[in-house]
Parts: C-alpha cells; sequence; structure tokens
C-alpha cells in the first residue's frame, strides 16, 4: 500500500531499574554505562551508555539489525540525538546557533561514530530505510552523508516549529502575529538537510500542557463547538487559525509532516498516562475520536 513503518528508537539512554532491566548487569555501575555520575543522567534518571565499548555498540546495533530483520520495519526516529552527541547531554545548556557549542571538549566523538556506525548499518541492512533524528541543538552535519562528513541521517526533527507556534500563541495576539518571522522560522534550515515538520508536539499533545485547540478555543472548546448554534467569534477564529497555521507548516516547515494524534480535527484534550500526580487517574488516558465522527461538531 506503500506506506513504511518508522518505530520510535531509544539509543540514548535506558532504564534506570535494576531488577529487570540492564543496569548493574553484571553487578557494578559501569556495564553497559559510564562510572559513577558521567553514567548517569540527572534530568531523566536514567543510565547512560559508554559508546566507547565494543559491548555497547555491539548491543545497540544488533538491537537494529533486530528490528529490520525480524519486524521488517522501514526506519527509526532516534530519541534525544542530543543527548548523545554532548558530554553535557543538553543538560541546562541553552543552544544559541555558535559553532563553538557544536565543537570542543563538550562533544561526545564516541557517541557521533555510533551515530553514524547506527546510520550505515540501517542502509546497507535496509537501503530505502529512513533515520530521523530528534536534536534540539541543531548540529550541522547531522543530515549529511557519511562520504560527506556527516552524521548519515536523512531527516531532521523540526523541534523549534511547535515550540515556535505555542508561543505564538501563548504571547501574541493573532492579530499582532507577524508573517515575516512566521516564515522565517518556518523555512530557517541548514543546508540540504531534509526536515520534518509538526505544528504540535506531544509537549503539547501527551504530557500536560494545553492542546493548540485548547490555547485558541479555551472554555468555549465545552461548549461552542455545537453545528447547531451560531459559532462564536472565538470559535471561528479558533478554527480558521487551527486550519491556517497546519496548512502553512505543511507547506513551508519542511520536506515532511508529522501530524500529533488528534492535530489533524483539534482533540481538545492531552494525553497523560495514570501517574501519582493526576492520582492514577485513566481519565486522559485516550484519545476522543467520537468527537471527529459527531456531525453536530465542528470538529468534523
Amino acid at each position: 500500500m506503500g506506506l513504511k513503518i518508522i518505530i520510535d528508537l531509544v539509543h540514548s539512554h535506558a532504564s534506570n531499574n535494576v531488577i529487570d532491566g540492564i543496569n548493574k548487569f553484571d553487578g557494578t555501575d559501569h556495564s553497559f554505562s559510564h562510572a559513577g555520575d558521567r553514567g548517569y543522567h540527572s534530568g531523566w534518571d536514567s543510565m547512560l551508555f559508554d559508546y566507547t565499548k565494543y559491548e555497547v555498540k555491539r548491543f545497540l546495533l544488533s538491537n537494529l539489525a533486530w528490528f529490520l530483520d525480524e519486524y521488517k520495519i522501514d526506519g527509526f526516529r532516534f530519541d534525544a540525538v542530543t543527548s548523545i552527541l554532548y558530554h553535557h547531554h543538553g543538560i541546562g545548556y541553552s543552544f544559541s546557533g555558535g559553532y563553538s557549542e557544536y565543537f570542543g571538549l563538550q562533544t561526545d566523538l564516541d557517541g557521533i561514530i555510533y551515530l553514524m556506525l547506527a546510520n550505515t548499518l540501517i542502509h546497507k541492512i535496509r537501503p530505502g530505510a529512513i533515520t530521523i533524528a530528534e536534536d534540539v541543538s541543531g548540529f550541522p552535519t547531522l543530515c549529511r552523508t557519511i562520504r560527506d562528513g556527516g552524521i548519515g541521517f536523512d531527516y531532521r526533527l523540526g523541534m523549534f516549529l511547535p515550540d515556535m507556534w505555542i508561543k505564538t500563541l501563548k504571547e501574541v495576539p493573532d492579530e499582532n502575529w507577524s508573517m515575516g518571522h512566521l516564515v522565517h522560522s518556518l523555512t530557517n534550515r541548514r543546508w540540504k538537510e531534509k526536515v520534518v515538520s509538526y505544528a504540535e508536539s506531544h509537549d503539547q499533545a501527551i504530557v500536560g500542557d494545553k492542546t493548540m485547540s485548547m490555547r485558541l478555543f479555551e472554555e468555549e472548546i465545552y461548549h461552542g463547538m455545537d453545528r447547531r448554534s451560531q459559532p462564536s467569534l472565538m470559535v471561528g477564529r479558533g478554527v480558521a487559525l487551527h486550519k491556517m497555521i497546519r496548512l502553512i507548516t505543511f507547506s513551508l516547515g519542511g520536506e515532511s509532516y508529522l501530524n500529533f494524534m488528534g492535530n489533524e480535527f483539534g482533540h481538545p484534550e492531552w494525553i497523560d498516562f495514570p501517574r501519582e500526580g493526576n492520582n492514577n487517574s485513566y481519565h486522559y488516558c485516550r484519545r476522543q475520536w467520537n468527537l471527529k465522527y459527531n456531525k453536530d461538531l465542528r470538529f468534523g
């Protein structure tokens, strides 16, 4: 049917769980990770791989080959590539775009070599496979070929774009939006690097912030979406802006487009898994697909 299956891959860090994970697999704190604080990610409470070790590279590369061979998948979206590229893992670090931030003692050459090996192996096993890098730093050459001295990814995930949209929605009234700023933000990317653009990310769609539609409709999302009544100015304007945001992102943001589930019809609420912060509730642990198919509502 012409469809490709791409899975989210986490080779940047691993669970800190000792009971059923690989942490302290041989009884030490440096079986697959670095020893001491260097092997621990304080922001994620997870262990960090030591890419200098032959066993680690073999473990991770064989994992790639296994998915390609056993499940016949067509590619990977590499999670948290920033953490692999730098010794500081991006923790508390704000990237401004200067080249001194990318190349220096903070750069993890072993991590970069691993990513080059991974892309080489993937494209050798499956020549048509797609690899996508999730990197917040804007590392140069990330999506250039290995032959050109790059790291070999096919696409970069345009993480700045959904952050730009939510910041704009939060801070700037829509009548004051600058088209020049929006177009520059959507088209500002490295030469010859293909970008996956998207308008709404998991930060709004999954982990508890307001979704884009919630920002646009506010409280009227609960009682102003009935087609049988005249839409309010906020609902009418919100529907139009939601469509235009997606259209301009799709048109200018890159060479491909990612849709987070529900964004295509303006899903009102986020997905939140049962946890201590919500009293282990399953209330938000679903997508309300019925809204899209309800002909009386403006979501369809």
